[in-house]
């Protein structure tokens, strides 16, 4: 059986520095997660010992494949409510803690957005009047460069990774046309007509279908092999091809669809059709610059397909699954028959009436914005204030945010985002980690997905290592963390 579907998402946010001085966007994004976290009782900094990005699923690296080094000596945070807050790649970057349902990856997911807005709130107290750091959810400038939204997924160590991107592929070509957030305009060369409007902001950027990179020569599926956990027996798939998304409805499906289709690879559950692509990077982009709907990709073996038929394949395929198998692996039974349901809707007004998902999808709702203001103002696509409206849909400053204005289904209590703001997910090793951090602050020297490192007062400092994603949860540690008066009691325990 495929093993549970833990996962998470690493959000990359764009930064704009609103000041007269000449602020690098690394300088303002340390500012601006520094003055969030500087209200914590103490910082937990991120430890780098088990850091190795450049281990390949393939078991090498090519020449010059390798991502850069990490920067170390930049603000990197862990928050109490299990997530990684800190800088990456001149960006300041949101990772929420491990979650075992996509529901509560849409909650934890919007608790990031609500940090990011809290620290443009407290980095404007710190700078002069009239000068501000604003940050955008979205994965464009406009001007060539592109910055990400990750996703990650537990995977069993055992499945064969050729079978993971024979598989999985087609998928991401295709779940575009739910995932997308929007765009005005492309950003490659090699189109041979003009793309007013796109579904995916990510598209245009990936040229290879499989690869270490994350940055440069980006691949469709890829292979850093990193797990966080136990390596002999899971791998962590590292998901770099999806949109950042405002939309709940985008991000549930996005996470739930994924990880039924992974648990469908890893159970080789297979109706017998190949839906391999004959050219994947072409395709990718194809569908991406067709917000109609009706681009055809071909298959491998000549026929040629919308993404939306090669979705309908996929969907048929979970429904057997979820019969067959169930959907437990999902985290939650009632979670997995909310993504199947949800998929099958969405489809079906992708293909009957797109306008309807205004209320649900990030690329609809923006191209009905965008859309109904150059015509009132008979604007050419080409026109700087259409751009202008595609950034502000992504502006995270709420008086600003155009995505705040429209009446978007929220699939997530508000009181819920608020609680995990501050408080970790129960059902993961985050629970452990969060509470730690809460009761122990102090006492912990730094902490990472899989261990916290405490000083307890005598040398030697205590690693506690967490190497499975699904222990450290409530049911697993509360009793014994309300029992603990002390750091070094806890350490005690647990070595017993």
């Amino acid at each position: 059986m495929a093993i549970p579907k833990v996962c998470g998402i690493e959000t990359e946010y764009g930064v704009h520095v609103v000041s007269s001085s000449e602020m690098s966007p690394t300088t303002a994004s340390s500012l601006l997660i520094n003055s969030y976290v500087a209200r914590l009782e103490r910082r937990v900094g991120w430890d780098f010992e088990d850091e190795s990005p450049g281990r390949d699923a393939r078991g090498f690296a090519r020449e010059g494949a390798m991502p850069p080094e990490i920067e170390t000596h930049l603000v990197n945070a862990v928050l109490t409510n299990g997530a990684r807050y800190y800088v990456d790649h001149a960006h300041p970057e949101y990772s929420t803690p491990e979650c075992s349902n996509p529901l509560e990856l849409v909650c934890h997911d919007r608790a990031g957005e609500v940090i990011l807005a809290r620290s443009m709130d407290a980095a404007r107290r710190l700078l002069p009047p009239g000068e501000e750091i604003v940050v955008y959810k979205h994965n464009s400038d406009g001007k060539g460069n592109s910055y990400g939204c990750h996703e990650n997924y537990l995977v069993d160590r055992a499945v064969p990774f050729s079978r993971i991107v024979q598989r999985l592929t087609p998928h991401f070509v295709s779940r575009q046309v739910y995932t997308g957030a929007g765009k005005i305009g492309q950003e490659n060369s090699d189109t041979p007509h003009p793309v007013p409007f796109q579904l995916s902001q990510r598209s245009d950027f990936f040229e290879e279908e499989v690869g270490l990179e994350t940055t440069l020569k980006r691949p469709i599926i890829n292979t850093r092999d990193e797990p966080h956990a136990d390596p002999q027996k899971y791998r962590r798939l590292h998901v770099i091809v999806g949109d950042a998304n405002l939309a709940e409805v985008a991000t549930f499906l996005k996470v739930g669809a994924t990880a039924i289709v992974l648990a469908m690879i890893e159970d080789e559950f297979d109706a017998g059709r190949d839906l391999t692509l004959a050219n994947p990077v072409a395709a990718i982009r194809a569908v991406s610059h067709d917000p109609g709907l009706h681009a055809l990709v071909e298959l491998a073996d000549g026929e040629r397909l919308t993404a939306l038929e090669l979705q309908w394949e996929l969907l048929a395929l979970a429904r057997k699954y979820a019969e067959d198998r169930g959907l437990a692996v999902l985290g939650d039974e009632e979670v997995g028959r909310m993504v199947v349901e949800r998929w099958e809707q969405v489809l079906t007004a992708l293909e009957t009436d797109p306008a309807s998902l205004a209320g649900q999808l990030d690329w609809v709702a923006k191209l009905r914005i965008i859309d109904g203001y150059r015509e009132r103002h008979g604007l050419e696509w080409t026109d700087h204030r259409l751009a202008a409206i595609d950034l502000q849909y992504h502006d995270m400053r709420p008086s600003k945010s155009l995505f705040d204005k429209l009446q978007m289904e929220r699939l997530v209590d508000p009181a819920d985002v608020e609680r995990a703001v501050t408080e970790p997910p129960t059902t993961t090793r985050a629970y452990f980690r969060g509470r730690c951090l809460a009761l122990f602050a102090k006492s912990i020297v730094a902490a990472n997905w899989d261990s916290v490192v405490f000083d307890v007062g005598a040398d030697p400092l205590r690693r506690v290592p967490m190497m499975e994603p699904l222990r450290g949860t409530a049911a697993h540690v509360d009793t014994l963390l309300e029992g603990c008066e002390s750091p070094a009691e806890l350490v005690e325990r647990l070595g017993s």
